[in-house]
């Protein structure tokens, strides 16, 4: 039996169609590419796309980048939620570029650690996933694991010690780190940086996070302060690095999620980035790439647990406040190049 459709018929249909096809909404989101931005297409976009009929865009925008682009875009801005890892969000709340997420608009808000919501009184985003940086170790070849930073004097490990440079955001924090427990400041890293200049001359420096690979694969590294989240990737290589959380705490690298100003799905952003907040997101990305979870439910088997720092553990972390060490880093940079270059 054929069946025939008038063109009225064809015409309702049509209309339809193109009824739902304008109604699935679009939000536009910045990522930071690799393997972070192919899980959160897996674990997060794609799922919450099936979920609420919408479509998402991602750019992949570094953190200072994205924050030039929203300074740019102000008036009439391109992103619908936006992540850093730099502090860059406390810049934005105070320029308005951001907007204000109330605890209550979170269904997750409850379970967060209280550091990652802090920043909703400020008018940032919640802190979604945090990396620490402590101390990584050659199982095999370093004479025991090191339990303080002030072992990175400890002349056991001889010459076989790597550091970062202050360029890299790792490094400046474990910079910062090593000062404070020297006893020095925010506003005196003088302390932090004769004692750093006593190890230059056992030290390796590197630049960037494959060349702390490289050098605990060929030049024989035995410790290096660096992430934990890289130390995974370093094991995968085959390698036996362990991470070890110094017991002076440990400063850390903490990913907010916010919500762009003035744009017209703000119900929507918030909604995604309270999907990203979920116990079970939060547990895939610690067992993919060891971050530590911010929502308190997060369940980790024994073998994640070992790797990341969570629980109870997360009250050691040190965030150093973003917009001071922001307003120091050239500076900083400045005295760590004339420090090396002796």
């Amino acid at each position: 039996m054929r069946l025939y459709l008038s063109t009225a018929a064809l015409v309702a249909g049509t209309a339809i169609l193109s009824s739902s096809a304008l109604a699935q909404e679009t939000l536009v989101v910045n990522s930071w590419g690799g393997t972070y931005e192919k899980l959160q297409k897996e674990l997060i976009f794609e799922p919450f796309e099936r979920a609420n009929n919408v479509k998402i865009q991602v750019a992949t925008v570094y953190s200072a980048d994205m924050l030039a682009q929203l300074r740019a875009q102000k008036n009439a801005p391109q992103y619908d939620v936006v992540q850093f890892s730099g502090g860059q969000e406390v810049v934005a709340a105070k320029e308005g570029l951001i907007s204000p997420i109330k605890p209550e608009e979170l269904s997750h808000a409850a379970d967060l650690y209280p550091f990652a919501t802090a920043g909703l009184a400020r008018g940032e985003g919640p802190v979604s996933l945090v990396t620490a940086i402590g101390l990584l170790y050659n199982e095999k070849t370093a004479p025991s694991a090191p339990s303080s930073w002030k072992d990175l004097w400890d002349p056991k490990y001889e010459d076989h010690l790597i550091l970062t440079d202050l360029s890299n955001s790792y490094g400046l924090l474990g910079m910062l780190m090593m000062n404070q427990v020297w006893g020095g400041t925010l506003e005196n890293t003088k302390p932090g940086l004769e004692k750093v200049g006593e190890l230059l001359n056992r030290s390796v420096i590197i630049t960037s996070s494959p060349e702390v690979q490289q050098n605990f694969a060929q030049n024989d590294a035995w410790i290096a302060p660096f992430s934990q989240d890289y130390a995974h990737v370093i094991r995968q290589s085959g390698q036996p690095v362990r991470f070890v959380a110094p017991k002076e705490g440990m400063p850390a690298v903490f990913f907010t999620s916010n919500v762009v100003a003035n744009r017209p799905n703000q119900a929507l952003a918030k909604k995604l980035i309270d999907f990203s907040l979920s116990p079970e997101v939060q547990a895939a990305f610690a067992r993919e790439m060891r971050y530590s979870p911010t929502n308190s439910k997060t369940v980790l088997d024994a073998e994640v647990g070992a790797e990341v720092v969570h629980g109870d553990a997360i009250n050691s972390l040190v965030r150093f406040d973003p917009q001071t060490v922001d307003g120091m880093r050239n500076q900083l940079i400045e005295e760590w190049k004339k420090l090396i270059a002796r």
